[in-house]
């Protein structure tokens, strides 16, 4: 959108309105359509899935070209990021947000804090999508607030100069607005809930939808005990029903991240019926833990029977009805889960491991690439592992088998801070730095998140402060490690008032009223001290 082209296009139609318009700047609406260039959630999913794309793109040329995200709870949270990363890097590109479901449970439901186990309520999901990015246009008016003010001073002090370089930063403004990776669950119920839900989130603005394999009413967090996958067909028909959402709506190019939970799951609800020797069916079944009938005798009261390869097989179940799995075959589910759902419709893939392991994902990967050469996961660099004890554990491991000398430490005692200043812990130290680019390079990963960031540093800063500020240092704990750092490292959020829109409300203001326009950013505001 250019800015002088929004001007003279507002200024011609308020002319054609005669005299009763002249009350109105065009000015003034050209600034208030820029602000607000994304009038719908749609308009935002389909800008967005651009986005997606193009990043898909570049890193199937360049794996270097791998994205990052952060999740988020709240509206004002996602935006403190994105501003914070336009601050540091001048740039939002290769950057998105998460909405985790995790973080949907445990922070924004009504019943309080919840586990991630799909018993909040399912509304939950969009209305955060939708509050995410009402905070992210804010910033986007916020902060063109700010060079409407430096417009107004430059032509006040007739600076022809200024003006055109500001002209310039107006018209290449980069948006706040970021693709969001949204969770939609195991999606709340049969495909035609995970339909009706989907069309929700996208309406709101979300260009990527991620669902998982688990029985949607037993859903479990992907690093707890007791998951339980659906057979290939259940989770297809979902993946279905997520893209004929995506098209209904005219998001064509929207994007679908298939999860696999299969390598820590173990069970299964139900066992699916083969319709020709081959099929998803019958090689979901060939995974199903057993024992071969010999004798009718072995069979007691509801004991089930499957035919699998020439012989039958009665089926382990426990208490519960639930089937289990044979052992050790975790990663041959996941790659199979992966395979198929890439060749019925999702565009990405995740695999959730139980530790951060660039081999162990690289493995499965390689497998998945001998069918599908262009697989690209979502990954999740989760809070829930131990990655100080996960890496010095690998690096132990990896010396150990090199024939090192390792008498100096214990491998069971590797997290204890005597270790920190060690060779051992200095080179896991390097791993986890370089974790994100060796996996994106090695193993196939397109998208780096980190699930829950903010619910750890809110605990953590919240800790600090509160140990200090009811401690001895009273008053001077906010001041020391709050707000002298606030304005001492720029961010936007020492000037709260300007950040929560009353700069803006005070332009309207003066649009709406002109010189009997009441302000609050008058000399007597103690923002100004922030100056």
């Amino acid at each position: 959108m250019n800015y002088r082209t929004e001007t003279n296009n507002a200024r011609q139609f308020t002319e054609q309105q005669g005299q009763t318009w002249n009350a109105i700047n065009p000015e003034y609406i050209a600034r208030m359509r820029l602000q607000n260039r994304f009038k719908t959630g749609l308009d935002i999913a389909k800008y967005t899935a651009k986005i997606m794309r193009e990043d898909m793109d570049a890193y199937d040329a360049d794996s270097s070209n791998y994205t990052q995200s952060l999740g988020c709870w709240h509206g004002f949270i996602g935006q403190q990021k994105m501003i914070s990363i336009k601050k540091h890097f001048q740039t939002t590109k290769g950057t998105y947000l998460y909405l985790s479901g995790w973080m949907v449970a445990a922070m924004r439901s009504e019943f309080g804090p919840l586990p991630d186990q799909s018993m909040h309520e399912k509304t939950t999901v969009p209305m955060l999508i939708e509050e995410l990015y009402t905070f992210l246009k804010q910033a986007d008016a916020r902060e063109l607030n700010h060079i409407f003010q430096e417009l107004d001073s430059a032509v006040e002090s007739g600076d022809q100069l200024a003006q055109q370089a500001i002209h310039k930063r107006i018209n290449e403004f980069e948006t706040h607005i970021v693709p969001i990776i949204a969770d939609i669950d195991a999606g709340f119920g049969n495909e035609e809930a995970t339909y009706l839900l989907a069309k929700k989130m996208i309406e709101a603005g979300a260009c990527c939808i991620q669902i998982e394999n688990q029985v949607s009413d037993a859903k479990q967090c992907g690093h707890q005990d007791g998951k339980v996958t659906v057979p290939h067909e259940d989770f297809l028909a979902k993946i279905n029903a997520v893209r004929y959402a995506f098209m209904e709506l005219g998001v064509e190019d929207g994007i679908i991240v298939a999860r696999t939970d299969s390598l820590g799951a173990g069970l299964t609800q139900k066992i699916p019926v083969s319709q020709y020797p081959g099929d998803l069916a019958e090689q979901y079944n060939d995974f199903i833990d057993g024992e071969s009938l010999t004798s009718l005798d072995q069979l007691q009261s509801g004991d089930m029977v499957l035919s699998r390869g020439g012989e039958l097989i009665k089926p382990h179940r426990l208490a519960n009805g639930l089937v289990r799995f044979k052992a050790n075959t975790g990663e041959d589910r996941v790659v199979l889960d992966c395979i198929t759902s890439l060749q019925h419709g999702a565009d990405l893939l995740w695999i959730e491991t139980e530790a951060p392991n660039v081999q162990q994902i690289a493995g499965m990967v390689n497998r998945i690439r001998e069918v599908v050469p262009n697989a690209k996961l979502v990954y999740n660099n989760s809070p829930s592992f131990n990655w100080t004890l996960n890496f010095r554990q690998q690096v132990f491991d990896a010396w150990q088998a090199a024939g090192k000398d390792l008498s100096s430490y214990q491998r069971g005692d590797l997290m204890s801070q005597l270790y920190d200043a060690t060779e051992l812990a200095i080179e896991a130290d390097f791993k986890i730095q370089s974790f994100q680019k060796e996996a994106s390079q090695q193993a196939g990963i397109f998208h780096h998140l980190i699930t829950l960031p903010t619910y750890h540093t809110a605990a953590l800063s919240t800790d600090n402060l509160a140990k200090e500020y009811f401690g001895e240092r009273g008053m001077l704990a906010y001041v020391d490690n709050v707000q002298r750092k606030e304005i001492r490292e720029g961010l936007a959020s020492v000037k709260h008032q300007d950040m929560s829109g009353s700069n803006i409300g005070d332009d309207h203001k003066e649009y709406f009223s002109g010189d009997q326009a009441l302000k609050a950013s008058g000399v007597n505001n103690t923002m100004s001290q922030f100056s």
